[in-house]
């Protein structure tokens, strides 16, 4: 099946030095490498999805009622912005320095066998041993997400291409020449590059076709940097996304949606991003984390209800994700769009998704902390899940309440704990279609909007765009 090409004639990009945007005339999406042997541009590599249909059928046949479907991993806590809403870094102010040790964190990956494992924290690529740590986990034969803010991605690109000279010396030459006419890296970051690795024993952050950059993205470049608190954070992720994308990486996005979220705005941030080839999208409503709810009133003197969701206006604001599911390359399953829309009722499966970093493995899920547990096997015992989530409307904890995260109900979804008839067709019809092609659109939408005047929440949040 050929690739279908679309030619962006207007498309905005930022240049490097300037921080400004210029035209890309007749760039063609299909110029960025896609994997040979996949046989169709499939929403989910078929790979990758035979992988984790394969996990959770042998589950169901060994009749285990619970097992890990996605392992949170958290190295460390530690992050190089403060992100509003953020209830890691609020949460673990206390052991911001600390760092789980690279053989706990692949212990951590064997002991609850999770086909995949999303590196968060914190911000991953701050771990010393991030390197190691994608490689150990890929030679467990698991699929590997780096979620990351961007900030230090495009050193870790740098790093790859001056291990490549070893091996390519001339695609090193060919890549870094295109690499600057596209500014994305400068000439003296290109001459680096070409003296070859400073350490050759030190592993780098390859492309594989196992492994993807997930980068966060709030909104558009005001929005954006509001959030995260820094102004050209956004321009540095969109800087990133184009350069991992030249070199061969695959990359998805994830969006996180609050009170304040303009949701043409979102819809408007997909299609751009359907320009530069993003392999697919996470979006979830937040989680009024009581750490970040204390740290909104006494450093931004902002009420977290004019921040933070509850289940009815979630359910509004996603009013129209299953439309934008067939439009877009989300990656998840159209009975958890459904339920973000208001029409399906789903009970959280936390233990699918479980969260292991500093403190232990985290009890009950992600956004909750009731106890540190020593095992996996020992979160899984000893956890009472009647505790918790929401059932027939009614909130078992009062802090599941406004909860319809992914992280508590995809796996529902996915694991078909709650099906309905047509359900596994639909699952199969969506993680197996085609990939959505880039609408046309996106190349006429400018999403660099203006800046948010310094700290984000704290100065800007009440200042004009600056068109």
């Amino acid at each position: 099946m050929a690739k279908a090409t679309l030619e962006i004639t207007s498309g905005n990009v930022p240049t490097r030095e300037t921080g400004t945007t210029k035209k890309v005339v007749k760039k063609k999406i299909d110029d960025y490498p896609r994997w040979p042997d996949d046989p169709a541009p499939m929403r989910f590599p078929l790979p990758l999805t035979l992988k984790i249909a394969g996990f959770i059928i042998k589950n169901k046949l060994r009749r285990n009622p619970k097992f890990a479907q996605v392992l949170q991993l958290e190295p460390l806590h530690t992050c190089n912005l403060t992100c509003t809403g953020c209830g890691r870094i609020r949460e673990y102010s206390t052991s911001l320095k600390d760092v789980l040790p690279l053989a706990d964190c692949l212990a951590a990956a064997e002991e609850c066998d999770a086909p995949m494992i999303s590196i968060c924290g914190g911000e991953p690529l701050i771990y010393p041993d991030i390197e190691k740590l994608v490689e150990g986990v890929l030679r467990q034969g698991r699929i590997v997400y780096i979620c990351t803010n961007a900030m230090l991605m495009r050193r870790k690109l740098r790093e790859y291409l001056a291990a490549e000279t070893i091996r390519r010396p001339d695609y090193v030459e060919a890549t870094t020449k295109r690499l600057i006419k596209e500014d994305l890296i400068t000439e003296k970051e290109a001459e680096e590059i070409k003296k070859g690795p400073k350490d050759s024993s030190k592993p780098v952050i390859s492309p594989s076709k196992w492994m993807y950059w997930n980068v966060h993205l709030d909104g558009m470049e005001r929005t954006h940097d509001l959030i995260v608190e820094r102004e050209g954070v956004f321009k540095e992720c969109i800087l990133a996304i184009r350069m991992a994308k030249i070199l061969g990486y695959q990359v998805a996005t994830n969006t996180t949606v609050y009170k304040e979220t303009d949701m043409q705005e979102i819809e408007d941030l997909f299609s751009y991003l359907g320009t530069l080839d993003i392999d697919g999208h996470t979006i979830s409503p937040g989680y009024d984390y009581d750490a970040a709810k204390e740290d909104m009133r006494k450093r931004l003197n902002i009420d977290p209800d004019d921040f933070f969701l509850t289940r009815a206006a979630i359910i509004k604001k996603f009013e129209k994700i299953e439309e934008w599911s067939r439009r877009f390359r989300f990656f998840g399953t159209p009975i958890y769009f459904a339920f973000l829309a208001g029409k399906r009722d789903l009970t959280c499966s936390a233990w699918a998704i479980p969260t292991r970093n500093i403190g232990g493995w985290k009890g009950p899920c992600y956004v909750m902390t009731d106890a540190h547990h020593a095992t996996y096997a020992d979160l899984i015992k000893n956890t009472d899940w009647e505790r918790y989530g929401v059932v027939d409307g009614k909130a078992r904890d009062p802090r599941c309440e406004n909860c319809m995260m992914h992280c508590g109900y995809e796996p529902t979804a996915s694991l078909g704990l709650q099906s309905k008839s047509g359900d596994t067709w639909k699952n199969i019809a969506f993680n197996f279609g085609s990939l959505p092609a880039p609408e046309p659109r996106g190349a006429q939408i400018n999403p660099f909007n203006g800046v948010s005047a310094g700290n984000g929440h704290l100065t800007g949040h009440k200042d004009a765009v600056n068109g």
